[in-house]
């Protein structure tokens, strides 16, 4: 008998049970595959080329997360992209990245687009001040009366501590589109580019599409090794950071058991009592769930131990990031026709879509034709930060591509065209770099129907649920269940599907620890 069992050793499930075991409860996890970490591991998909299999860049990680599980002592080493981004476009490119670059590359383009800049960033610290003040807790649980009180009360009296100014600013940030939002600061393709990218990264719509503005900012509260803002790499690929946080957790004395697939939530007088895992019973007080919402209520508890509504609701929950994800192994650095020489630009993100025009063909060409012909890419080559990752003088290269839908339509098939797509993500990155596809010795692919069969990733859907305006904050993954309590006694939600949502945060992990111990003290008073 356990405390606690845990279904999937990704990295908030990992940060769940850490905290758990911290307070000396007796935690389980068990997880389906060979090894922990879900979709934040590596892979050696070429005999002596490995890399981040899914997700495959650190920033978003919380600063707290990492210092109470000690990650670093157990072997977690992040390193900073030497330039952030670097946006190849037509004839000319635009690079950001600290210590002013990103102001003096825009001032290059527009110096009134440098002006916008400074008062977008100024506009930024306000609703990312306000956010982070909302990561490691639970937002108001809308629909359970006195019980939201205090969260209520709480928002109101951040929101009460703005001006009518920054109040405006956390509603245009929180409801409008990039472009909207864009528009306002920047009269520069190149430019908006570089900042509405963020905004369709992991959610199929196009940068015209209301809300989008959210998920822009939402890849922007984080920090990597202590630089607010900043992106890295995780020395030996993500599967460093799971394999540290898994480090932490049998240290606390936390059970991990792999090829473990949990089959069934056990329910007891119509309360979560334990998991079907592999043909035995694992009983426990609590069971915590760190898979998508939908996987929960449609494969794993069991018919008729929710409400009917409560069922229909999460059969609804939305799942659909339209990601496309590739490894290659390549025999050469690539070289981009707008800036040809080797240098800092090629650590960074390389985000092929040199203007918002062109993230919306290509959003709907994917509405239209099921993938994009001319994909919106972002290309990392981690082994310009990390030689452990290929052979010496080879390297290895992350290729993030939107969109690519995970329904295809009738006769049609991911199995039948993955190939056909990759070629095209090829030839898109010729097109700005030539001879990149004769670099290329190895591929390792992942359509939304690889992400889903692998990482159970529902749709495809790399944040357990699209990070829209009607499933964010009180509605993740539904009004009455954003504390982490789901609608079963005993039942808790632990992963991205929960706030705050996607990224390799380790939040919602954190966050749903503390739902647990709360409910455990409240039993015990009782």
């Amino acid at each position: 008998m356990h405390d606690a069992v845990i279904i999937g050793a990704g990295h908030n499930g990992l940060t769940c049970a850490y905290y758990l075991a911290r307070k000396g409860l007796k935690v389980a996890i068990l997880e389906a595959g060979p090894v922990v970490g879900g979709a934040a591991v590596t892979d050696e998909f070429l005999p002596g080329f490995r890399n981040s299999a899914a997700s495959y860049t650190v920033s978003l990680l919380n600063p707290k997360v990492i210092a109470d599980m000690q990650l670093e002592r157990h072997g977690l080493k992040v390193v900073l992209r030497k330039t952030d981004n670097f946006l190849p476009g037509h004839g000319d490119y635009l690079l950001s990245g600290r210590g002013g670059l990103t102001r003096k590359e825009i001032a290059r383009h527009s110096k009134a687009d440098a002006a916008g800049y400074d008062r977008y960033i100024a506009d930024l610290d306000v609703v990312v001040r306000l956010l982070k003040k909302w990561l490691l807790q639970a937002p108001p649980n809308v629909g359970t009366k006195l019980s939201a009180l205090p969260k209520l009360l709480g928002l109101g009296r951040d929101m009460a501590g703005l001006s009518l100014e920054e109040t405006r600013i956390v509603h245009d940030f929180a409801l409008r589109s990039a472009s909207e939002l864009l528009d306002r600061y920047f009269e520069s393709d190149i430019v908006k580019a570089l900042f509405a990218f963020d905004g369709i990264v992991g959610n199929f719509a196009s940068p015209h599409s209301s809300g989008t503005a959210y998920v822009l900012l939402h890849h922007l509260f984080g920090e990597a090794a202590g630089v607010p803002g900043a992106w890295g790499h995780a020395i030996g690929g993500m599967g460093s950071i799971t394999q540290a946080m898994a480090k932490a957790c049998r240290e606390a004395g936390v059970d991990i058991l792999l090829n473990t697939p949990v089959e069934e939530v056990i329910v007891t007088n119509g309360r979560a009592a334990g998991v079907v895992a592999d043909g035995k019973a694992w009983r426990a007080t609590s069971v915590v769930a760190g898979v998508n919402p939908r996987l929960l209520f449609d494969r794993l508890v069991p018919g008729g131990a929710v409400d009917a509504k409560v069922a229909a609701r999460m059969a609804g929950w939305k799942c659909e990031s339209a990601t496309f994800r590739m490894n290659v192994a390549l025999s050469e650095l690539p070289r981009f026709t707008v800036l040809p020489k080797r240098g800092n630009h090629l650590t960074a993100g390389i985000i092929m879509a040199p203007s918002m025009a062109y993230m919306h063909r290509a959003y709907l060409d994917a509405e239209t034709h099921g993938w994009s012909k001319q994909p919106v890419i972002e290309m990392l080559i981690p082994s310009t930060l990390d030689p452990s990752l290929a052979p010496k003088g080879k390297h290895v290269a992350s290729l993030f591509c939107q969109h690519f839908r995970y329904d295809l339509g009738p006769g049609r098939s991911w199995d039948d065209e993955r190939e056909k797509a990759a070629d095209t993500v090829i030839a898109t990155v010729e097109a700005h770099a030539p001879g990149f596809a004769k670099s290329v010795i190895g591929r390792q692919i992942h359509s939304p129907l690889d992400l889903e069969r692998r990482f159970g990733l529902i749709g495809g859907d790399i944040f357990h649920g699209k990070m829209g305006l009607d499933q964010l904050f009180s509605a993740r993954p539904m009004l009455g269940a954003a504390d982490y309590r789901m609608p079963l006694k005993g039942l808790y939600l632990c992963g991205s599907g929960a706030h705050p949502g996607g990224g390799v945060t380790g939040a919602p992990g954190h966050n749903a620890a503390r739902a647990v111990l709360a409910d455990r003290r409240f039993w015990k008073r009782r």
